[in-house]
């Protein structure tokens, strides 16, 4: 069986972030044969096109770890309707300058946990589009718009019974998805 790495991308900031709890309990979710690795967005200086030719060290890193990863994995809040700044932000450094997109091609699913009744629905129609641009290839289904309530998470952080079931069998989707986008 082949390893893959999957760049995993947690588009809030919060200490107490539901969408990082929600990471952490679906890598548990994985075979041995994924491994996850956190790509840390929080230090990215704001997307400045005149620095294309002189990136920091926190955009060289970004880079290089969407280069060294098969797939992606979105975990993220929503902000008024849409995606955070902070993925936004992201996004963008990874995608620039001009024909270095460090994001294309690779296989992404997409998940989300909010207060809201909708989870992140729009949140995530948001990120398809911005990645139909960088030439991701987003998993359609099934999708993951979780509302933060009373027995989502269990006291190991893990996720609770109703919800374990349910996000196994989105893995399970997801991780053929990866092998047959990623090779």
């Amino acid at each position: 069986m082949q390893n893959y790495q999957v760049a995993l991308i947690v588009g809030s900031l919060r200490r107490e972030s539901f969408n990082q709890r929600l990471a952490g309990a679906v890598m548990r979710l994985a075979p041995s044969w994924i491994r996850f690795k956190a790509v840390e967005i929080g230090d990215l200086p704001l997307y400045n096109q005149d620095d294309d030719d002189k990136p920091g060290a926190p955009v060289l890193r970004l880079r290089a770890d969407l280069r060294s990863s098969q797939g992606l994995l979105f975990v993220s809040p929503e902000y008024n309707r849409s995606i955070p700044g902070v993925l936004k932000n992201a996004l963008d450094h990874g995608s620039r300058p001009t024909g270095q997109n460090a994001w294309a091609g690779k296989p992404a699913g997409l998940m989300g946990v909010s207060p809201g009744a909708t989870g992140t629905a729009m949140a995530q129609q948001h990120l398809r589009n911005v990645l139909a641009a960088l030439d991701v290839p987003a998993m359609g289904v099934p999708e993951v718009f979780l509302q933060a309530k009373e027995g989502l998470f269990d006291a190991d952080g893990g996720l609770g019974a109703g919800t374990k079931a349910f996000m196994q069998s989105w893995m399970e989707h997801y991780l053929a998805w990866l092998k047959k986008h990623a090779d």
